[in-house]
Parts: C-alpha cells; sequence; structure tokens
C-alpha cells in the first residue's frame, strides 16, 4: 500500500508543478496507464483470494501467481518511472497538494463568474446556426464527431437508421454490448447526405460521464451554449422548441438511465424533448432495453450483433494488412467472436507484432493484451468491466456467478439446464435475464445462453 500511496503521490506533484502547465507529455501518460492496469490486476487478485470459491481456485493457482508476479513487476516499473524510493514519506507535502487543489478550484469558480450573460451563449451558439441555406451541415460540423473511416458489416443497419431518420417525428434507440459499435454506427449516420441534408441543426452529446437527467441537460446545453445554471432541463427544451429542424444525438446515455434513481427523470427529460415534433432524436446505449416514456418510431432497430466473417477480416486487413498467415489470421478473429472492438484492438496488436507473437501472449495474457488503452473505446477491459458495473448486475449477485460459469462453458446453456441442474445461483432466470438485458449474455438460435469469447475471457479472469 506505502508504494501505491508513494507513486499516486508523485503523479498528483507532476501534474501540479507549474513546469508542465497541466499537460503531462505522451510517454508519461502511457507509465500512468500501465500503474493503472497494474492496480486493476491487483484488485482482481485480491478479488480472487477473498471471494473465489475454493474449486475455482484451486484451478487457477498458477494463473494467479502469474497475476501476482506481474503486479510485482508493475509496482515496481511503477516506483522507477516515477522516481519513488522504498520507504519514502508520502504525507508530507498533503497539505501542499490541498492548497493548491482549493487554489485551483476558486479560481475556476472566479473564471466561470466573471462571463458575462450573454458573450458566452451568444459566442457559443454561433457555432451552430447557418451561414446561409447553401449549406445546411456547416453549422454544427466542427462540433461534430468524425466519420468511421473503417466501417464494414453494418450496411443494413446504417440504411435502417438512415431511414427512420428520414421520418417526422425520428425517435431511436441504438442497442447493443459495449465493443458492438453503436457509436461508430451513429457517426456514419450523422454523416450520411440524407441525414445532414435533413437537419439544419446536428448536435453529438457524449454523456458517459454523468448519470442524471440534470447532468445530460447540463451537456447538452454546453453544447447550445446556454447559460450554465443548476437545472437546465427547462432551457434546453425551450431552445430546441424555438430553432429550426435539428438531430440531437445523445452517445452512451446508459450511465444516467441504468441508475434506479435517476431511471425516471431521464425518462421524463426524454419524453419532454420528443414532444417537439421538428427534434430528431438518436440515442445509443449498451444493452437490449430502450428507455420508457417515449414513443419509439418503427420499425425498432435490433440490439447490434457481431459483425459478419467477411466484414471481420475486411476490418482487420483495413488494419494490419493482408500479409500475415491464413490459419493465424483464422485463429485470431476467432479470439474476437467479430465483436468490433476487439478486431480492431488486435488488429492493431499483430500490426505491431506479427501474428505469432500475438497468439503466443494470448495464451498467457488474453484480454489484458487488448486493454492497454486509457478508456473504453481503446481498452477491451474496461468496457466490459463498465457494463458489469451496470447495477441490473451488481444489485444481483447470481448474474455475476451465471456469467462466470458461462466463462467455462462455450455451448451455453438452456432454460432447462438452468432450471434442473441444481446450480447455486438464486433465481437464475431473473439472473438470465439481467445478462440478456445488459447484453453481457446472448440467446443463440437455439434459445441457449451464450457469452462472445471477449466476454467470456474476461469473466473467467476477473469474476470470482
Amino acid at each position: 500500500m506505502e508504494q501505491i500511496y508513494g507513486v499516486i503521490h508523485a503523479i498528483i506533484n507532476l501534474h501540479l508543478k507549474p513546469a508542465t502547465g497541466g499537460t503531462l507529455p505522451p510517454v508519461t501518460l502511457k507509465h500512468m496507464g500501465q500503474f493503472t492496469e497494474t492496480l486493476h490486476r491487483l484488485h482482481t487478485f485480491i478479488t480472487e483470494q477473498q471471494e473465489g470459491n475454493k474449486i475455482k481456485q484451486f484451478f487457477r493457482q498458477s494463473e494467479m501467481t502469474i497475476l501476482l508476479k506481474d503486479c510485482q513487476k508493475g509496482m515496481q516499473q511503477a516506483m522507477e518511472m516515477f522516481k519513488v524510493e522504498a520507504g519514502s514519506t508520502v504525507l508530507t507535502d498533503i497539505a501542499k497538494m490541498q492548497k493548491a487543489s482549493e487554489d485551483m478550484h476558486l479560481k475556476l469558480l472566479e473564471m466561470i463568474s466573471t462571463l458575462s450573460d450573454g458573450t458566452a451563449s451568444d459566442n457559443s451558439s454561433s457555432m451552430y446556426h447557418m451561414a446561409n441555406n447553401s449549406d445546411k451541415s456547416s453549422n454544427s460540423f466542427s462540433m461534430l464527431p468524425s466519420k468511421p473511416k473503417i466501417f464494414y458489416g453494418r450496411e443494413s443497419e446504417l440504411d435502417q437508421v438512415v431511414k427512420v431518420l428520414k421520418k417526422d417525428p425520428a425517435r431511436l434507440v441504438i442497442l447493443g454490448a459495449g465493443g458492438m459499435g453503436k457509436t461508430s454506427l451513429a457517426r456514419a449516420a450523422l454523416h450520411h447526405p440524407d441525414v445532414a441534408g435533413k437537419y439544419e441543426l446536428r448536435i453529438f452529446v457524449a454523456c458517459d460521464s454523468v448519470t442524471s437527467s440534470i447532468g445530460v441537460a447540463a451537456l447538452i446545453g454546453s453544447y447550445l451554449g446556454l447559460k450554465p445554471g443548476q437545472d437546465l432541463r427547462k432551457s434546453v427544451v425551450q431552445h430546441f422548441s424555438s430553432t429550426p429542424s435539428s438531430l440531437l444525438i445523445l452517445d452512451n446515455l446508459e450511465p444516467s438511465w441504468e441508475l434506479q434513481e435517476s431511471r425516471s427523470g431521464v425518462e421524463e427529460f426524454l419524453s419532454l424533448l420528443t414532444d417537439i415534433e421538428h427534434l430528431g432524436l438518436l440515442i445509443t446505449m449498451r444493452g437490449a432495453e430502450r428507455p420508457g416514456k417515449v414513443s419509439w418510431t418503427h420499425p425498432f432497430l435490433a440490439p447490434l450483433q457481431p459483425l459478419p466473417n467477411a466484414a471481420a477480416r475486411q476490418t482487420f486487413f483495413d488494419i494490419a494488412d493482408n500479409i500475415h498467415d491464413a490459419e493465424d489470421i483464422d485463429r485470431i478473429l476467432g479470439l474476437t467472436d467479430n465483436l468490433p472492438l476487439a478486431v480492431d484492438l488486435i488488429a492493431h496488436l499483430v500490426d505491431h507484432e506479427g501474428s505469432s507473437s500475438v497468439l503466443r501472449r494470448w495464451e498467457s495474457e488474453r484480454t489484458t493484451m487488448l486493454s492497454e488503452g486509457y478508456d473504453q473505446r481503446s481498452n477491451l477491459d474496461m468496457s466490459i468491466a463498465i457494463s458489469l458495473s451496470s447495477p441490473r448486475i451488481t444489485a444481483l449477485p447470481g448474474a455475476t456467478e451465471l456469467l462466470s460459469l458461462l466463462s467455462i462453458l462455450p455451448d451455453g446453456l438452456s432454460d432447462v439446464q438452468l432450471l434442473q441442474t441444481g446450480l447455486p445461483i438464486h433465481d437464475p432466470l431473473y439472473c438470465k435475464a439481467a445478462l440478456l438485458g445488459t447484453a453481457l449474455a446472448y440467446n443463440d438460435d437455439k434459445k441457449r445462453l451464450k457469452s462472445l469469447v471477449p466476454m467470456r475471457e474476461h469473466a473467467f479472469l476477473c469474476t470470482p
């Protein structure tokens, strides 16, 4: 623990140094990411020792030994990188750190208070309004995420999304597991000529950092250039009511909707937004359930599935080129189950290390080798962990136990097996519904409950 405190202390001090200007170089960020991964592995090890069942621990002794050695190695590297001396005192500068934090907070409040009532709003919102009628999309182009450059196997889904967005009113939800390509599909639709031609204003808001309807409204308000306030829900609705035809995309809305205490408020806010006839609404969410209180436009888009084999291969070749051993590529793609995020990450590894090296690493590292990024779009374990942290899963211990069981059953389970094999899982059908609702598992064409390879590998390593 002293080593961990020491590294964290060193990182905070490094960030607060005047010479850095609050910005750290990429190499330092990389070391911070590696330290974060070490903490994640250490948490996994401790959880296994405290909560894992004895049978599973017995069969995973060797794996846990390797994991502990990796943790020790990672901590030593972190101490060397951030120049933390063994036995050093880490509490000496706490008062200075607190004072610096308080000063930064006060400066931020002063900056907010000095903003005039109209200047920030006028300047920001002017970025969205049309310069002339000849280019309807120019108003929001600079604020929109780019069109995905590698995009295969979603032609049918894209066509359906565009057709719905061309309707009046247009209200659509893109559902699916984490890493399934929901955001990419939304970005592709956002830049489709038919969509850009219809909506004079297009706004794309990433909602994964907030957990309430008030937070969602605050994010939307910042994009619209509205004056900051405690609750902007009414202001957002009024703004859209008085603007021309608009498309609002709320990406990764599930952190706000998943929480029981905020779900009703989120659904009520969405209902108010959809009362505006000329406002198109497109939402992306993990899982397989749509928010209530909204009349979603038909036909509904089914939750996204893994890519077809041909699309997964083309995605892989666009990243890693078609120069690797064919059998190796088949094995590697088999490890991804055609989950788009996994295909993308493993293709970049193959491009850098070669297919043989990646296959060797997989034998010992599994999904951790695809988890060196710093967010859910570049870190497979982090993406899966976000789904596992869903309130529906954390409130139901049996759901995690069922997922752990699926991790060693690639052929899955039928409902009969769930009910008649005497599994030590309370209310297994309810647990099954939770896994299906969060897209951590799926029913195959024979109605057997299964989980994709990346989810199984993560669950085997990280769940009790």
